[in-house]
């Protein structure tokens, strides 16, 4: 089989002529190992596969995680994290933008930036999707970090940036919060969601792709909090708020993102690593359902924060 790339708007490729059902050489996992490495953002379209061949195709990127919250996960593959829109869950993920409720809206994220230790990659495979809406956005950080100026990427090397896991939206320091409000049942703190409730982790403000090799801006927006001792570097806290605000404006620009409309049989792998995602939700009541697999991180690019 021939790999066919095609990139795809700004960032990522779409990967074609090859058969996931067949059975794959060495040299074809080893080639969709480079194109990942390469472009960060891999689509796969009309994929017809099932739940055991999405964990199989997974695997060939590296060893899987296992969600921790095994609401999230399916009983008969407790490799699959479930995502699911339309169920008796909205109500919790639901928020308004502008006046219009909407349903599991996601800022611009890397999957586990708050412990330190962020998975590999993930695989999302669509199973039911919506006419409209649902769309899910990547973002290039390595493509980020390339189009910086010299003095700032030179700056950047000295810094370290903190991210502080909280669960209302409006507390995050540099989300857009223009025209949003919470729901009536959205979490206020995360053991109303059963999740732990995460110390501070300390990142570098460029990391080091521990693969590639290539340098990626280490800066996205949800939980994104201060710079940690901005006057060791010669900035005052006003010149770090600035040098913050910047940066996520930065990582903001559409030459960075690829959105997509999903379509099913889709699949879309990933380097969390590399590449932050986000997702614009849908409309209350609308059914959408994606099957991820994660790829396990098995480098510790941050630390958990212990004294400042």
């Amino acid at each position: 089989m021939s790999l066919k790339i095609t990139p795809l708007e700004n960032v990522g490729a779409e990967v074609s002529g090859f058969d996931i059902n067949q059975p794959m050489t060495e040299a074809l996992k080893k080639e969709l190992q480079a194109r990942w490495y390469e472009y960060g953002i891999l689509l796969f379209r009309n994929q017809d596969i099932t739940a055991e061949k999405q964990i199989e195709f997974s695997r060939v990127f590296g060893p899987l995680e296992m969600h921790p919250l095994k609401a999230t996960t399916s009983e008969a593959y407790p490799e699959l994290f479930v995502l699911e829109n339309g169920g008796e869950k909205d109500r919790f993920f639901t928020a308004s933008y502008n006046g219009e409720e909407i349903v599991g809206r996601l800022d611009w994220h890397i999957d586990l930036h708050y412990t330190g230790r962020p998975n590999h990659g993930a695989l999302l495979r669509a199973v039911v999707v919506p006419e409209n809406d649902g769309l899910t956005g990547f973002g290039d950080l390595a493509k980020a970090y390339d189009a910086l100026d010299e003095d700032t990427r030179a700056l950047l090397e000295k810094i370290e940036v903190v991210y502080s896991f909280c669960m209302q939206r409006r507390h995050m320091r540099y989300v857009d919060l223009e025209g949003y409000q919470p729901g009536p049942h959205s979490p206020r703190k995360p053991s109303d969601m059963n999740f732990p409730d995460f110390p501070d982790s300390v990142y570098p403000a460029v990391i080091t792709h521990p693969v590639s090799g290539r340098k990626v801006l280490g800066i996205v927006e949800q939980f994104l909090n201060r710079v940690v001792t901005p006057q060791q570097v010669g900035l005052s806290n006003d010149e770090a708020i600035e040098l913050l605000q910047m940066l996520v404006e930065h990582t903001r620009k559409p030459e960075f993102h690829y959105f997509h409309q999903w379509t099913e049989g889709d699949m879309i792998l990933w380097d969390n690593w590399r590449a932050m995602h986000c997702a614009t939700g849908t409309r209350p009541g609308v059914r959408r359902l994606i099957n991820r697999t994660t790829i396990k991180g098995d480098v510790t690019l941050g630390r958990v924060l212990t004294s400042e």
